[in-house]
């Protein structure tokens, strides 16, 4: 029995793996395998986990998975279970004082629930239930292991994780006269945050984002200090790691930058072009699960049928970051390419005749099948996928509506540009026009000043509970909204009275093979300046640093540039770039699925507070390829568009000035 952290250092050493990885191995091997040890060996065992736990298994096994590690069964803590004395019982959950008392319960007596019980903890367990457990001695002579695993994160993606804190807007960006759940919601963020740290045994330097106080007498609130707070609390984790974790790194093996979701407000809310962001902001998913009819069997009705867009579909995986026109083209090839290369597939489209076909023919096609039916299945399904995001696109006139979005953004439209479109484009939705507002609000703040922005807001029709999101928008970045406070934000940045708005800067060397495909998120700025050591220390300041003035640091750089300035206007020019070779399988993304890590440097960690969204996380995915280190994202949560305006409107607002909100 230990109770020491699971010991990860067969990693060490080894051939370099991805986050997602050493995540799911340390859950199949490290717990569930560990299990299968001595007298345990052959015996049925039963896994048994809390709400929070069992979301974190599904984010990184299947059922299939767990069974292949001899476990035949899986179970809800709190529910009422069946005793089954002859099997072992695995038990990952939280370390809290509830899941200790219901484990006690299960195991302790003359007729225990279990046989025997292995009991992994997802984070550090507290010395007072350590010792609750420990003085039940039947339970003692009951346990197979005690460990911490500390693992309490959520992939969502290879390069991604969630710390599943959905209600981190409204609890920390919310009432700043009651700071009593952000403390708590930064709290539990932090600590979930560390065990990646400790999955991975890395020791990383902490940056944040430093508060962004205008002058010395301005004073400091809550929210612009949330970077930092939660900088402190990953920091006192990783402090108790080094003592507590064989074998965890004792010097920096890697770098996190935490930001918070005011650093980009234009990203979670802007029309983004791509495959996998259409499909969730344009087709109602929830979360990967995407639901489509399918023919019935014997001729019988439509029936409905779930599935998941996720990294075990190659099409998916091979075209999610594709932009959607370039997506819809390589489809419509690889479909055509398919059709001409599959014997069964020709045989189904008429192009030979079964009275040409020979004995060997005909064997060819039966062999091929079971491939061809899963192969068609998987196509169809997003050529079906890709059409339906196109329909809408056009029956909703989301060129026209992105566009000016991308003109605002690169300051190529101002406040008339969006006035003329409301004015002539009355069939708007009410979520779109919402966003465009917000938009405007980002790139243009003064023009939101008192009752400009109520008539814009009327203008747009927008109803009452639309129009105080814009508000709540405006607060979430900590905007001074006064001319004077505009001025010294921007005058020094920009000449108002020469040069038009811009939330968005000239990018050298980025060409645009795709139409609307201008924008990027602000991270890519952020995580090329870091790459080059050129991030300024005194916007995002190190928390391991050796001191503020230390010149030999390696993250000493130029101060950082105001990334809000001017972009030309540049017509984008359209591309058809190769296809598929076997119009299936997937080009250069999958044929390099298996990338060779071991050239990759050190891993970089993003952490967005507020939530993420899908263009951050195709940066991420860009950026590793280029800058030859893989960058995880991890945030609160991850949100297309409709859930970051909902949850927008739960952001609690005084009856106070806007003018008094000086971050």
């Amino acid at each position: 029995m230990s109770m020491s952290d699971s010991d990860s250092s067969s990693y060490a050493g080894a051939d370099y793996k991805s986050f997602k990885q050493i995540s799911r191995e340390r859950l199949l091997h490290e717990m569930l395998r560990s299990a299968k040890t001595g007298d345990s060996k052959s015996t049925l065992k039963v896994l048994i986990m809390d709400k929070l736990t069992v979301k974190i298994m599904s984010h990184l096994c299947k059922m299939t998975d767990i069974n292949g590690e001899g476990v035949s069964l899986g179970e809800d803590l709190y529910k009422q279970r069946q005793p089954l004395p002859t099997w072992d019982a695995i038990y990952f959950i939280q370390p809290t004082r509830e899941n200790v008392i219901m484990f006690l319960s299960d195991m302790s007596g003359r007729t225990p629930l279990y046989r025997k019980a292995f009991v992994f903890f997802s984070s550090a367990i507290s010395k007072e239930l350590v010792m609750d457990i420990k003085k039940d001695m039947e339970v003692l002579t009951r346990l197979g292991a005690l460990r911490e695993m500390n693992l309490e994160y959520f992939p969502i993606d290879s390069q991604g994780f969630i710390t599943n804190n959905e209600r981190a807007l409204e609890e920390l960006f919310g009432d700043e006269e009651n700071n009593h759940k952000g403390v708590t919601c930064l709290n539990v963020m932090a600590k979930r945050i560390a065990t990646v740290f400790a999955s991975l045994r890395e020791f990383p330097s902490v940056r944040f984002r430093a508060a962004k106080s205008l002058d010395a007498t301005t004073m400091t609130t809550f929210q612009d200090l949330i970077p930092t707070k939660l900088a402190a609390g990953i920091w006192d984790c990783l402090v108790k790691y080094k003592k507590s974790i064989p074998n965890f790194p004792q010097t920096e093996t890697c770098e996190l930058l935490i930001l918070d979701r005011s650093i980009d407000q234009i990203a979670p809310v802007i029309h983004e072009w791509t495959y996998d962001a259409m499909c969730h902001d344009l087709l109602n998913m929830e979360g990967n699960k995407y639901v489509h009819e399918v023919p019935g069997k014997s001729g019988g009705p439509a029936e409905r049928k779930e599935v998941l867009l996720e990294d075990h579909d190659p099409v998916w995986l091979e075209l999610r970051h594709a932009h959607i026109a370039d997506a819809s083209e390589r489809l419509h090839e690889k479909m055509t390419n398919f059709i001409s290369k599959n014997k069964a597939a020709q045989i189904q489209h008429g192009s030979n005749s079964s009275s040409e076909m020979s004995t060997r023919d005909i064997q060819t096609i039966v062999q091929a099948l079971p491939q061809y039916s899963e192969q068609i299945d998987k196509l169809s399904l997003h050529v079906e996928i890709a059409g339906k995001i196109n329909r809408i696109i056009r029956e909703s006139g989301l060129r026209e509506l992105g566009q000016l979005e991308q003109d605002l953004v690169f300051g190529d439209a101002t406040t008339k540009d969006v006035i003329k479109f409301f004015t002539m484009k009355e069939d708007i939705t009410h979520e779109n026009k919402l966003r465009l507002l917000m938009i405007l609000a980002s790139v243009y703040p003064e023009k939101f000043e008192g009752e400009k922005g109520q008539n814009l807001m009327r203008l747009a029709k927008l109803t009452e509970e639309d129009m105080n999101i814009v508000p709540n928008f405006r607060m979430l970045g900590g905007q001074p909204v006064t001319k004077k406070s505009l001025t010294a934000a921007f005058g020094l940045k920009f000449d108002i009275h020469k040069k038009k708005h811009a939330a968005r800067k000239e990018r050298p060397g980025e060409e645009e093979k795709w139409q609307l495909s201008r924008f990027y998120p602000i991270i890519e700025e952020l995580l090329e300046k870091l790459m080059k050591n050129e991030l300024s220390k005194e916007d995002y300041p190190c928390l391991n640093d050796p001191s503020p003035s230390y010149q030999g640091s390696p993250f000493s750089g130029p101060v950082n540039q105001n990334p809000h300035s001017m972009r030309s206007r540049r017509t984008p020019t359209w591309a058809r770039p190769q296809g598929s070779e076997d119009g299936y399988s997937s080009d250069s993304v999958l044929r390099h699925a298996s990338s060779d890590f071991r050239r990759m440097g050190q891993r970089i960690f993003l952490f967005i507070v507020g939530g993420a969204t899908r263009s951050e996380l195709r940066v991420c995915h860009k950026l590793t390829e280029k800058l030859k280190r893989e960058i995880i994202l991890g945030s609160s949560s991850i949100d297309d568009p409709s859930q970051f305006i909902t949850k927008l409107k739960t952001i609690t607002t005084h009856e106070i000035s806007l003018d008094d909100i000086q971050i």
